[in-house]
């Protein structure tokens, strides 16, 4: 099938990538110049392990190409994905501006039945509103063209989109008419996965709700962290006994310095203004927002009482990014944790695999290290922001004797505790630290 794709940021390139792999042929488009002809050179614009090789291989087979223009895109296609940028508004709307821009310029050249896939994370009732922009364009053009809106919503994970969708574990398809359907049945016919059919209202929302449902179970462990650590009980523990549930799982429970992203902080904020745009408080989300909030400030509180006062202490930031394999910083912790410790007059420095630069451009006044030896050297104590493997498999020892001081705080959850002591380390853990440093 000839596949046409809109937006060329995470959702665009993976969708794009991973329908080519399956044997379609995809036109991506986008209107930055720069980034079109780097990807038509096989240059990715984000970083996410295994697709930039991918992308190469069906740019090279002739079955992945990338245009600045939508009208050539949409000649002979059958389906169209919009997967722009639904930013947050200050009230905690998603902006829905880019995917009105797309929805108008797909009504000025639509001269036959396409299906319309809305792939960004819209509000529920956004499919109707696109068919609605469409029309109007095609109504102002005389004409009267058949054609569908369905909502197929992504649950692809930053540094995992291969994984995710060659075997996913659902692919969610609200269609409106048993035309669009069977096209969209058709279109994923060789991948193996359960296909939920369902509407598009309900396939907004079950988008919505997922990713909500994720932030309150790490949300739920965040807080039962916080607990533990006034009770002497180990968190790693309860989460782990916890996850053996099987109604429970054990996903999504590793307590932590707070969860950011570009989906989760703004999913949940949309869902909760859905909640009052129809007089309906969802406290449960309001709840999720505020504990989310203060987990990083209840944190450096555990640093402060651990150190003193954090005036003119050197510490070492190890993980910048948001999560392991991604250089996304979106409402990453360690922004937070970098401007409140530069407060508190602590001098800072940082080391990322690959988001050191995109911390260094809204911190110019931070250190950043070459590698993470180099940005541990005289350090006071070690933050662990992000579990990189390549931190988690550092030399400890060798970290130690670089050290001017002996703390490391892991954020995370993710280092061995006993053998950094073993080593000399003073270590404190988010909610396991039996109510004092070991």
């Amino acid at each position: 099938m000839k596949i046409t794709v809109i937006g060329t940021g995470y959702v665009g390139i993976t969708t794009a990538t991973s329908l080519g792999e399956i044997g379609h042929q995809i036109m991506g488009v986008d209107i930055d110049e720069l980034k079109i002809e780097q990807l038509n050179n096989g240059v990715l614009p984000i970083y996410e392990p295994g697709v930039e090789p991918v992308i190469q291989n069906l740019l090279k087979q002739g079955k992945l190409h990338f245009t600045t223009s939508l009208k050539e895109a949409m000649e002979g296609t059958e389906i169209i994905f919009i997967a722009v940028g639904t930013p947050q508004l200050s009230d905690g709307r998603p902006d829905l501006k880019y995917v009105e821009e797309v929805a108008r310029e797909i009504g000025r050249h639509m001269t036959e039945y396409i299906v319309i896939v809305d792939k960004s994370t819209v509000p529920v009732g956004t499919a109707e509103y696109v068919q609605s922009i469409i029309k109007e364009q095609l109504k102002l053009r005389g004409l009267s063209v058949a054609f569908d809106v369905v909502s197929n919503p992504e649950f692809l994970q930053e540094g995992k989109a291969l994984q995710n969708s060659r075997k996913p574990d659902r692919i969610v398809l609200g269609c409106s008419s048993q035309v669009a359907e069977d096209v969209m049945l058709k279109l994923y016919e060789n991948i193996d996965a359960l296909k939920h059919l369902t509407s598009p209202r309900n396939a907004e929302m079950i988008k919505y709700a997922s990713n909500s449902f994720l932030a309150t179970k790490i949300t739920f462990i965040n807080e039962m962290a916080r607990l533990c650590d006034l009770l002497a009980v180990d968190v790693v523990e309860v989460a782990k006994g916890m996850g053996m549930d099987k109604r429970i799982g054990p996903y999504f429970l590793q307590a932590g310095i707070g969860y950011g992203g570009s989906c989760f902080p703004k999913d949940v904020s949309a869902l909760a203004m859905m909640g009052r745009e129809v007089n309906m408080e969802m406290t449960i989300l309001k709840s999720i927002q505020e504990i989310n909030q203060k987990q990083t400030d209840w944190f450096l509180e555990r640093v402060k009482e651990c150190m003193g006062a954090l005036d003119g202490k050197r510490i070492t930031l190890l993980g910048l990014s948001f999560k392991p394999d991604t250089d996304d910083i979106r409402e990453a912790p360690s922004l937070k944790l970098i401007q409140k410790l530069l407060a508190e007059g602590a001098f800072i420095t940082g080391f990322d695999p690959v988001a050191s630069n995109k911390i260094k451009n809204i911190f110019p006044n931070i250190k950043i290290g070459e590698d993470a030896y180099s940005a541990v050297k005289d350090a006071e104590a070690v933050v662990i922001c992000t579990e990189w493997k390549e931190i988690i498999d550092l030399d400890w020892r060798t970290i130690k004797s670089l050290m001017h001081g002996d703390f490391i705080f892991d954020g995370r959850n993710a280092l061995d505790r006993e053998m950094l002591q073993l080593e000399g380390f003073q270590y404190w853990g988010v909610g396991r630290n039996l109510n004092k440093i070991v």
